[in-house]
């Protein structure tokens, strides 16, 4: 009697233990190929008007990557720190920023490109400056993120224009304290994005935008990198990001008045300042990415490598950068493939 009992005893644990193991195997998502995805997916953001920025409002990345999502945000230039300790798998940050990131060897990836930048970003002088050109930016008090494309537009703005860095005092402020800072009088000017920008043309005006700089042949952009060793391991991940925030760049495209009512809510704007800001840049569609002025292909690679090399050429010459950059360190960390992937998949 004890024998079956013990048994019995037995035969239920196994059964429990085979259905338990059951149902864990259920609830692991797994990707095309069938390999375990990641519990969680972590992405770093920061809070400008794009596609990443409706596809986070509306909650989309958690339903197309299949797998729990943390967003979380950043100041420009924190966001690299956070790539290299592995607690972010995806960065969104300006080209200036991945460049340097690149440069000193972070090893990812360039998958994306948010949107090229044009009156998003702007040199402002405060009211009362007495500032009314780039030449009267001598002697005066200038504030911008150091090691964004704001401070690379504003070094470039100078360079461009005859005037020697030591001839402003530049300083070194995130959007926050930069701000602080302009309330105060503390300074003269800043080159700044939105939201701070619209905030600071309330008492200033344009000196030079980012459009202007671009007309010049300098270009700045905002992109997105992923950690290569998260890349390779996880390529589906990769190509459903793309795929979803082409989809959001394709409302603003199709569906305008939804995007920016989106944006809107995200940001805590009005609609028409929210309209502002997102007409700001030029947003690129996936397969647009891949012409031969961006990515390119594999096959027929793009001008973005060298464009990224230009920048840290500069940054190098401005002592941003230890050592000279390679433009095969560039070519070998902008990966065209997850595009690729996702245009075809697009289609089908």
């Amino acid at each position: 009697m004890k024998c079956k009992r013990a048994i019995s005893i037995i035969l239920s644990l196994t059964i429990s233990l085979v259905l338990l193991a059951g149902c864990n195997h259920s609830t692991q998502p797994s990707d095309s190929t069938g390999t375990p995805l990641p519990v969680v997916v972590n992405i770093g953001t920061q809070q400008i008007p794009n596609g990443e920025r409706i596809a986070i409002e509306k909650g989309l990345f958690e339903k197309a990557l299949g797998v729990k999502v943390n967003i979380i945000e950043f100041q420009a230039g924190e966001i690299r720190n956070a790539l290299v300790s592995k607690d972010i798998d995806f960065a969104h940050l300006g080209s200036s920023s991945a460049t340097i990131g690149i440069a000193n060897g972070i090893d990812v990836e360039l998958i994306w490109i948010h949107e090229v930048l044009g009156l998003a970003e702007q040199l402002v002088a405060r009211n009362g400056s007495s500032i009314e050109t780039i030449q009267d930016l001598v002697g005066k008090k200038v504030a911008t993120p150091f090691s964004s494309t704001a401070h690379y537009s504003l070094l470039k703005a100078l360079e461009l224009n005859g005037i020697a860095e030591k001839d402003v005092e530049i300083y070194d402020m995130q959007m926050p304290d930069l701000y602080a800072a302009w309330q105060r009088g503390d300074i003269d000017a800043a080159y700044a994005w939105e939201p701070t920008l619209s905030n600071l043309l309330t008492d200033g005006k344009m000196i030079i935008s980012s459009e202007d700089l671009a007309n010049q042949g300098i270009v700045t952009m905002n992109v997105e990198i992923v950690r290569r060793e998260f890349a390779q391991q996880y390529p589906d991940i990769v190509v459903k990001y793309i795929q979803t925030v082409d989809e959001c760049v394709a409302l603003f495209k199709e569906n305008q008045p939804e995007a920016v009512k989106s944006i809107a809510r995200a940001m805590e704007l009005t609609e028409a300042d929210a309209l502002k800001q997102m007409t700001g840049s030029i947003w690129l569609r996936a397969e647009e990415q891949l012409d031969t002025a961006y990515f390119g292909t594999t096959e027929k690679r793009g001008n973005l490598a060298a464009a990224i090399k230009d920048t840290a050429d500069f940054l190098y010459e401005q002592n941003s950068l230890v050592s000279e950059p390679k433009l095969s360190v560039f070519e070998a960390a902008i990966n065209s493939f997850y595009i690729e992937q996702a245009v075809q998949q697009m289609k089908k």
